[in-house]
């Protein structure tokens, strides 16, 4: 059975509601700078923030006449508050109000993505507590590798979500940029101390050099980082999808009591969780992809960005939201099977440890060649046989045996040879 799972706060924030509420910040700090510079009554401002409000059904039906969002939300502002609206709005233009909500929409969004993000980290670095030490094989080309253990996997992944914490944050600064510059960026109306004041008021920083839009190269870039998180996610999600294949079965997804796999086999355990997240990673991508093609807009403004941002930013900050949330209670619920592990790893009798016998009998002066060509055809005759026993053919092989003696074959097949370094890097981490 699937978890439901809602999104009330970060749905909350990408509605009509919390958008007009933005505008309406906006449009009170402005008030508020043009009072503090003298260009308009104190009181009028006061009457202004107490009677201010705003009907998200009575906007659409005004803007359905006017065709046009921020008049019909000015027209119904003023509904609310009467003459002293005329004193909203004064030498700014439409986008001061959408880009600097925008803003504020983008930065509340971060900061509830960034609560998820640390909740991942706690979840996998625990996971990683407490398989430090359990053995696996770790894999190459979808190929058996040489030994590390799972808590090792794990710290790479910890690694990688700090990683994309760390980008959030500098983003979070990055895209916390509002703009009060009027038609075409110039404060032809309006002064830049109004536009100072205003973003202070709204923990933002104005824009250096707006146009009638702040530039959507910084869009771009607050999509295509959210697209970064989702890849690495979808990194886990894909490994713990292929460790959960039959023949493999090192981890595997909870599957709870009650829960069906398939409506046609009814021994099916599938990655359901994994396999979505590789899925909505793949919507995310595609809306970096919309987002670049908003950077080019026309001179100083079209509104070609705009339907296109209706749609991907919030679509990509639930989404992401949303993967975060599943990611991190399939790692916190991830079943982990050591004893298969241990099979794994031993299949075909050790041939992962083929790299240590190698350097053995290059260390004891045989040529590397010749060391190779010997190993090598261990290896794949142990690889190419049922039941193959790499270690079995090593001990048995003479030209081998010259050079290496029991104790010195035994010691190539030390799993701890191969983990004696990896504490350093769990320290690094704080592991």
């Amino acid at each position: 059975m699937i978890e439901r799972y809602t999104l009330p706060e970060m749905g909350e924030l990408w509605t009509d509601a919390y958008k007009f509420k933005t505008w309406l910040q906006v449009e009170i700090a402005v008030c508020e700078a043009q009072a503090e510079l003298g260009y308009i009554p104190a009181d009028a401002v006061e009457e202004i923030k107490a009677k201010a409000d705003f009907d998200p059904d009575r906007i659409l039906e005004i803007e359905a006449e006017v065709r046009h969002d921020v008049i019909a939300f000015l027209t119904n502002v003023n509904e609310y508050v009467g003459d002293p609206g005329r004193y909203i709005h004064l030498g700014m233009t439409s986008s001061d109000v959408l880009d600097t909500g925008l803003a504020l929409q983008m930065v509340a969004s971060l900061n509830l993505i960034l609560d998820k993000v640390e909740e991942l980290i706690q979840a996998i670095r625990y996971q990683a507590q407490q398989h430090r030490e359990t053995v696996m094989v770790g894999r190459s080309h979808g190929i058996h590798a040489e030994p590390m253990t799972f808590g090792f996997k794990l710290a790479g992944w910890l690694a990688e979500a700090q990683r994309g914490r760390d980008r959030l944050v500098r983003l979070r600064e990055e895209i916390a940029v509002g703009q009060v510059s009027g038609a075409v960026g110039t404060y032809g109306n309006i002064e830049p101390r109004v536009e100072a004041i205003a973003c202070q008021k709204l923990n933002l920083k104005p824009d250096c050099a707006s146009t009638q839009v702040i530039s959507r190269d910084r869009h771009a870039n607050f999509v295509q980082q959210l697209a970064l998180l989702a890849a690495s996610l979808e990194r886990f999600a894909v490994e713990i999808r292929n460790l959960q294949r039959t023949d493999v079965l090192e981890v595997e997804e909870f599957f709870s009591k009650k829960q069906k796999g398939s409506s046609a086999m009814p021994h099916k355990r599938n990655p359901i969780r994994s396999e979505r997240l590789t899925g909505m990673a793949r919507v995310i991508r595609g809306n970096a992809m919309a987002a670049l093609e908003n950077v080019a807009l026309w001179h100083e403004r079209d509104i070609s960005h705009s339907s296109v941002e209706r749609v991907i930013l919030p679509d990509s900050c639930i989404l992401l939201h949303f993967m975060l949330h599943e990611a991190t209670k399939l790692i916190q619920n991830l079943l982990v099977y050591p004893e298969n592990m241990k099979r794994n790893m031993n299949v075909y009798g050790g041939v992962i440890f083929s790299q240590r016998v190698l350097l053995a009998l290059v260390e004891k002066g045989l040529n590397r060649e010749d060391a190779y060509r010997l190993v090598q055809g261990c290896a794949h005759q142990a690889w190419n046989t049922e039941g193959g026993d790499f270690r079995a053919l090593v001990e048995a092989d003479a030209e081998i045996t010259q050079h290496l003696d029991a104790d010195a074959i035994a010691a190539c097949f030390d799993t701890q040879t191969h983990l004696k370094h990896l504490d350093e890097v769990f320290q690094r981490l704080a592991i």
